[in-house]
């Protein structure tokens, strides 16, 4: 019976935990948006009448669906709720799973994250359309992008929560490679040290230019038009730092007409947003061109990254070249959910031409270097040298000849070139004396075995 009743409450808090994964981010954005829609509208006395409307499309907008008013296009929405919104289904999803977690619960795990969204999104289209048959000036987004837009947004987020707790598992179980994991994460910190520094960049433009965003705040007198401008800012900041991003690297950044790079500024008119104070003025300074140091130190945080662990040429050069081509694929996804078109400024956005290609040649080129510099190539130790050992060589007798030198000759106290012929004689009949005593010896008759097996005489 007990068995039974934790049966029970274990598919209870499953159930609970899907039913958070399917809807607990994009409920939270739809709380977020319905109070501000509301609020909006109320300030600007219109009518509620297109409220849900509204609010379906400002939903849809946070994943990053073009919206159309008046039969103008909004197609560059904010990247910060898009961010949110992949930052809080990576969190529930892994606080879901754990890596000993079995495969049928992560599927449906993963449908959930997936699945909750897309039925929203439904819903939220369905109620467009309806209202749109009020509010003639409101327009039902294409169903097909919107479903996309939706399924991506929480695919990624669902891709990385699971990641980050089955990661090696996942590649344990696969044909991958084991250091894949590890260019994920030199991809990561590039992407993220790119970033951070065209962060620092923009905020730092922005002091420089405090005088036109000062002018830009001047185009609305009331407290709550530079409220909402500073709102707009702060949504829009990420798209802004992807473009400082783009020109970091040797790309460029455009704003209809008006485009910016390290080497070269052609004005144009821009929007009224004081986020924008940031965009350089032509004639172009020459510092401006100091951005390219941003690429480079992007590069060396990735090489540091794929240097951690130290493994041989090929496959370390394989590590840091699929790090360089997801980095590069990755920031190419942030350049296109960045930029789009907007109304009468035409379009907005980064050259994707090449913008992934730069993020590539500055990681691969910088990182390997700094892989090399790292000790992140391993070196194949030398096997040790063999001691040869010398033996003697036998001449064509058998007889040992030794290798130092002729033989050395007996000292008898004369010297070899003064030996005298009496001298010769002398040895030559010690020689005959020793020769004869040792013969003597040999023709002994042998004892009898009598007298051998006898024990000497005591003294």
């Amino acid at each position: 019976m007990a068995e039974v009743e934790d049966n029970r409450a274990g598919s209870a808090r499953q159930a609970r935990d899907l039913l958070r994964v399917a809807f607990g981010p994009a409920l939270m954005a739809l709380l977020v948006i319905a109070p501000v829609t509301l609020l909006q509208l109320l300030i600007a006395n219109s009518d509620m009448t297109g409220a849900p409307g509204a609010i379906a499309s400002m939903w849809l907008g946070v994943h990053d669906v073009p919206i159309s008013i008046g039969g103008r296009q909004l197609g560059v929405m904010p990247l910060l709720p898009v961010l949110l919104l992949i930052w809080g289904t990576a969190r529930t999803t892994a606080q879901t799973v754990s890596a000993s977690t079995s495969w049928l619960v992560v599927r449906w795990v993963v449908a959930s994250a997936l699945g909750g969204p897309l039925l929203i999104a439904a819903l939220a289209l369905a109620v467009i359309h309806d209202a749109a048959s009020v509010l003639t000036e409101l327009q039902t987004p294409n169903a097909l992008r919107a479903f996309l837009s939706v399924l991506l947004v929480h695919a990624i987020g669902a891709a990385i929560g699971v990641g980050s707790r089955m990661g090696q598992r996942i590649l344990s179980v696969s044909p991958l490679p084991g250091w894949l994991g590890e260019s994920l994460r030199a991809a990561a910190a590039g992407v993220l040290a790119l970033l951070g520094l065209s962060g620092l960049v923009t905020a730092g433009s922005l002091v420089v230019h405090w005088a036109t965003m000062h002018e830009l705040y001047a185009i609305t007198d009331s407290v709550f038009g530079q409220f909402s401008l500073t709102v707009l800012s702060v949504l829009y900041a990420p798209n802004v730092i992807v473009g400082t991003a783009a020109v970091a690297v040797g790309s460029s950044a455009h704003l209809g007409f008006a485009t910016f790079s390290s080497f070269i500024v052609f004005g144009g008119d821009i929007p009224a947003l004081p986020i924008l104070a940031a965009a350089p003025r032509p004639p172009l300074a020459p510092v401006w061109v100091a951005l390219l140091i941003i690429g480079a130190s992007s590069g060396v945080a990735v090489g540091q990254q794929c240097a951690r662990r130290a493994l041989p040429l090929l496959e370390a050069m394989a590590k840091l070249l699929a790090a360089a081509v997801i980095a590069g694929l990755m920031m190419t996804l942030l350049g296109s959910a960045a930029g789009g078109r907007l109304g009468n400024f035409g379009d907005v956005g980064v050259d994707q031409r090449t913008f992934g290609v730069a993020v590539f040649l500055w990681f691969a080129i910088i990182g390997w270097i700094t892989v090399v510099m790292a000790g992140g190539i391993q070196r194949h130790a030398k096997p040790p040298k063999a001691t040869a050992i010398s033996q003697p060589f036998t001449g064509l007798a058998g007889e040992p000849i030794s290798s130092t030198g002729p033989a050395v000759e007996p000292d008898n106290g004369v010297p070899p070139g003064d030996a005298s012929p009496g001298a010769l004689g002398s040895d030559a009949a010690a020689g005959q004396h020793n020769d004869a005593g040792a013969k003597a010896v040999c023709d002994d008759p042998p004892l009898p075995e009598s007298a051998a097996d006898q024990p000497p005489d005591s003294a």
